[in-house]
């Protein structure tokens, strides 16, 4: 088969001895003694979130965590106290951050060993430097003394993504993530349009202008342009990956100013200026979320997690969002594979309050518990297999539920375009020195969409900024 470039794509991906192992990839952190993730740090400084005690302190009857400010953690603090806190006698101090102040802020805690939080809100791109790094404590003891728990219902892809290179367990999901398309079904029917089940960029694309003022005040799509690797790199990687580039090719060339690269990004940049929300560069998943229910766009494409608010109760969309999959241009998929996870910094001294914390954030009885007080639509899914087999979250998450199963399922980090490539990741590069290089080059991609540079300008200052931070290390 060939694609749009010419370049034959393979059906399946050769191996390739250039190609770094899982442990050869990830293992060059713990040499680095956090150096790769204090340089990606801006220097968001310490004190308390929404909802929090400020982090430090505390005694046997406490655990401080720090988490990102996304809707299943407000739903947590809001059903915590009358809770877990009343059951166990634990009070939970929370600092509540933005995600890219969260990201800052964990690296700097758990690289130093700091012991100001016990337990962090951290991501399966985290798990394997911090585990090399002894920054993260195992799990296993309490995973096996605690059979309620049950770690077998853990969904695979995620329990492999959190298990350290020693197969011990270092985090536990909290929710996990694919990325799909979301769209209002009744703007569509109304301006005669039919969404696909599998539409391509094309295809987005053009209903973004035709659906662009087409209703008053409703712009045609909504994408990330907040700098930050886990932000607008988030989706913008899947587009590059479709559209048939990479990040480094498998011998660790940048490619980042290669025309695959500049042509996903200049379509990304071209789109989101023409049809896209309003304060595109600051918008983040947190802004593109309130843009789609407050009807201020047609058009979403972000992380499966998003619908649980969509199609929640009280949400003013709810029932006229319709979900496809990822769009595609060259390769047959494109969702990533995220879980925002629960793991223990090693140098706490209320590891057995963590665990209970996290034995409980994480549990059936959680879902359950959101599923009855806040809605089912709403519960902090896909993480467990039994939440998908549960009638009532069945039918409170009918328009979604599917849908995100089968973006989970079909995300595959290892093979995620149409080449080989040296190390895993599907909407990041899975290298300690990514975090770094993908905040760094996604400021220049904000300012593109700002229209303070060209996409030209920003993908040749990222082509440099590959080449000296990975490209001239790996390849020696």
């Amino acid at each position: 088969m060939v694609g749009r470039h010419g370049t034959p794509r393979p059906t399946t991906l050769p191996g390739s001895s250039s190609r770094v192992s899982r442990r050869a990839a990830l293992g060059g952190a713990a040499g680095l003694g956090g150096a790769a993730f204090l340089g990606a740090c801006s220097g968001a400084g310490g004190g308390g979130g929404a909802g929090g005690g400020g982090g430090g302190g505390g005694d046997d009857t406490t655990v401080n965590v720090i988490m990102v400010n996304n809707p299943q953690m407000v739903d947590l603090q809001k059903l915590t106290a009358d809770n877990f806190t009343r059951d166990t006698g634990i009070t939970v101090n929370y600092t509540v951050l933005p995600e890219n102040d969260v990201r800052d802020k964990i690296s700097q805690e758990f690289s130093s060993q700091a012991g100001q939080y016990d337990v962090a809100s951290i991501s399966n791109y985290e798990v394997p430097f911090y585990s090399q790094n002894n920054w993260l404590a195992p799990l296993d003891d309490y995973i096996s003394s605690d059979s309620a728990f049950d770690q077998s219902d853990i969904i695979k892809p995620l329990a492999t993504a959190l298990t350290g290179e020693d197969g011990k367990v270092y985090a536990e999901p909290f929710y996990g993530e694919s990325s799909f398309l979301m769209y209002r079904k009744d703007v569509f029917e109304s301006q005669g349009l039919t969404m696909p089940d599998k539409p391509t960029w094309a295809e987005v694309a053009d209903f973004a202008a035709r659906l662009d003022g087409a209703v008053p005040n409703m712009k045609g799509i909504a994408l990330r342009g907040l700098p930050g690797w886990g932000q607008v790199f988030a989706p913008l990687t899947t587009v590059v990956n479709t559209f048939g580039g990479t990040w480094f090719d498998e011998d660790w060339t940048a490619r980042v100013n290669a025309p695959e690269f500049v042509e996903a990004t200049k379509f990304y940049v071209d789109l989101v200026r023409a049809h896209g929300e309003n304060g595109a560069p600051q918008a983040g998943f947190t802004e593109c979320l309130n843009g789609m229910t407050q009807s201020q766009v047609a058009m979403w494409y972000d992380a499966t997690s998003a619908a649980g608010s969509l199609d929640g109760e009280g949400s003013p969309v709810a029932g006229k969002i319709g979900y496809a999959a990822a769009p595609v241009d060259e390769t047959d998929s494109s969702g990533w594979l995220y879980t925002w996870a629960w793991g223990v910094q090693n140098a706490s001294r209320r590891k057995d309050n963590a665990w209970k914390f996290i034995a409980w954030a994480s549990s059936k009885e959680y879902e359950e518990l959101v599923g009855q007080q806040i809605g089912w639509a709403s519960a902090p899914a896909g993480k467990r297999n039994s939440l998908y087999e549960n009638a009532d979250y069945q039918q409170a998450a009918a328009p979604f539920y599917e849908e995100t199963q089968t973006a989970i399922n079909s995300a595959d980090p290892e093979n995620p375009g149409l080449q080989p490539r040296p190390a895993p990741g599907i909407q990041f590069v899975a290298i300690p020195e990514f975090a770094d290089l993908g905040t760094q080059v996604s400021q220049f991609i904000s300012s593109a969409i700002a229209g303070q540079m060209s996409v030209e300008d920003a993908c040749d200052q990222g082509q440099t900024l590959a080449t000296q931070l990975v490209s001239d290390k790996y390849r020696k």
